[in-house]
């Protein structure tokens, strides 16, 4: 796969796994607008969408053949290890626009701007150490 093919790609499931997390978020919510809903918001938001980001990227980003209960263990595992770091610039970001602005469209803007730095970094750090010799490795 050419690198301009796999960049739409990856920018096509981020935008997806994006829409998840956020419109957990949304749904969680609809519960009110109480600091510990906010928290529950976030960590909800990003589950939904480190799970499917999980999927998409191993099957179409980095076309990784393992299989089995251990294999995807350890690669979710390191998958999301990688991603603690990107998780902190998304909250950070929006959470950081929630308290400057104090409105939920500032929050979702701090949102996708946090998601978009952060699936930059994610992607190389995934290609680094997650998984490493898969085929969209060297794509």
């Amino acid at each position: 796969m050419s690198g301009y093919a796999l960049l739409v790609r990856y920018c096509a499931f981020a935008i997806l796994a994006t829409i998840a997390n956020l419109g957990t978020q949304r749904a969680v919510l609809a519960a009110g607008d109480h600091p510990s809903t906010y928290a529950m918001a976030l960590i909800a938001g990003t589950l939904v969408g480190l799970v499917a980001k999980y999927a998409l990227d191993k099957r179409w980003i980095f076309a990784d053949p393992s299989s089995g209960l251990a294999a995807h263990g350890r690669k979710f595992t390191l998958y999301s290890l990688m991603g603690l770091v990107t998780t902190m610039i998304f909250w950070g970001t929006e959470t950081a626009f929630w308290l400057a602005w104090q409105n939920h469209s500032a929050r979702e803007a701090g949102a996708l701007l946090g998601l978009a730095i952060g699936y930059c970094v994610k992607y190389h750090l995934d290609r680094r150490y997650v998984f490493v010799g898969s085929l969209g490795k060297t794509a």
